[in-house]
């Protein structure tokens, strides 16, 4: 096929022209899957809600960085497409990928023949964009055909390479939910290394079969499920809190490799604390707070503040630790849900947890870390 060559710094890419028939051939769409019940569960879908049927059939791999796509959108695009006559129907470019390295053969001015890979390409950016194509070519395939769509093409990286695209393409506040971006910090060569850090962490309390909170942090964003506890981006913004209060002395240690299963082991003994003395009767029910993100939040600060003056020896911590904190089991009425934010009065989710997170450490004299 035709393409231009383009060169910018070190990275070289192309762009060229599809047909909209042969593009839709050629690419692979693709969502991220969340494992362990994660993914909401779809409402029984009509056999004539053609979008709807075609999201359930798309590929969903927890390797993947594309987001679920959504029917409204795609029928508020297919709708364009119908309505647009003297505007362009897809005036922006669409991003793909593919891993295979492509021969260019230039015939000068940078233009010249590319060749195609043998597997489809993966979409970067534009998935919605081609699902509306794809319904308007069923819908109308004469004025289909009249579409050419512009694409830029990324060959021959590794698949992070594409992740970091995605991210930076749409990491901001309105494209990106922070829980998504979270799950691809490890593979964005330039986020922080506090907090890939921090990622790390609300990984394995995410998914190590010794968290307390296994299963119990909300991976998908804004939208809450009954079973799940707290945000995952409301969880991060806590641990990297702590993380880059301490983050010289992590360096020092060894650096994530060893301090990563370290501060995790001291979350986790942590919390398996705070369960056994406020009990089962509290812990995870319905009716009390002490599950819920505030208190979760407040948690997470007093275990730094605890971590700091008592996480060594590891050999007998949780015990120690169970001892520490055996006035909150007197404590546990005042997390009733009921009154609750009379108890613990405040202007804000804010001042709540803080004030939460100062009468836990008061009641088992733990002394609270200055504010960073």
């Amino acid at each position: 096929m035709q393409a231009t060559q383009i060169r910018q710094k070190d990275g070289i890419f192309y762009f060229a022209s599809y047909r909209a028939k042969d593009l839709l051939a050629r690419v692979r769409f693709i969502s991220r899957f969340y494992g362990e019940g994660e993914e909401i569960a779809a409402s029984r879908i009509a056999q004539d809600d053609d979008i709807a049927q075609f999201i359930s059939r798309i590929e969903r791999n927890d390797h993947a960085f594309q987001r679920a796509l959504s029917r409204a959108k795609i029928r508020q695009l297919t709708n364009f497409y119908e309505t647009a006559v003297s505007q362009p129907a897809i005036p922006g470019t669409v991003l793909l990928y593919t891993s295979e390295k492509l021969s260019f053969r230039a015939n000068g001015d940078g233009v010249g023949h590319l060749t195609e890979p043998g597997t489809k390409f993966l979409i970067i950016d534009g998935q919605h964009r081609l699902a509306a194509l794809h319904f308007y070519m069923l819908e109308r395939p004469t004025d289909a055909a009249t579409i050419s769509v512009p694409c830029i093409i990324f060959d021959g990286r590794s698949e992070d390479f594409a992740a970091e695209m995605f991210v930076i393409i749409n990491s901001t506040p309105t494209r990106i939910n922070k829980s998504h971006l979270i799950d691809l910090y490890e593979r964005v060569s330039w986020a922080a290394p506090d907090r890939k850090f921090a990622a790390r962490l609300v990984e394995k309390l995410y998914g190590d079969g010794e968290s307390p909170i296994r299963y119990r942090i909300n991976r998908l964003g804004g939208r809450s499920q009954r079973d799940k506890w707290v945000l995952q981006a409301e969880l991060f913004n806590e641990l990297h809190r702590w993380v880059r209060g301490r983050w010289r002395s992590i360096q020092l240690a060894g650096g994530s490799s060893k301090e990563v299963p370290r501060y995790y082991a001291i979350v986790r003994d942590f919390l398996k604390a705070a369960r056994s003395v406020f009990g089962d009767a509290v812990w995870g029910k319905d009716g009390y707070m002490v599950t819920k993100p505030v208190t979760i939040k407040a948690l997470i600060r007093v275990c730094a503040d605890l971590a700091k003056e008592d996480a060594e020896p590891e050999a007998g911590r949780l015990a120690r630790w169970e001892e520490r904190l055996a006035p909150w089991t007197e404590m546990a009425k005042q997390f009733r849900e009921e009154g609750f934010y009379e108890r613990f009065a405040a202007k804000g989710e804010v001042e709540r947890v803080a004030r939460v997170h100062r009468d836990l450490a008061r009641a088992a004299h733990i002394e609270t870390a200055k504010k960073p």
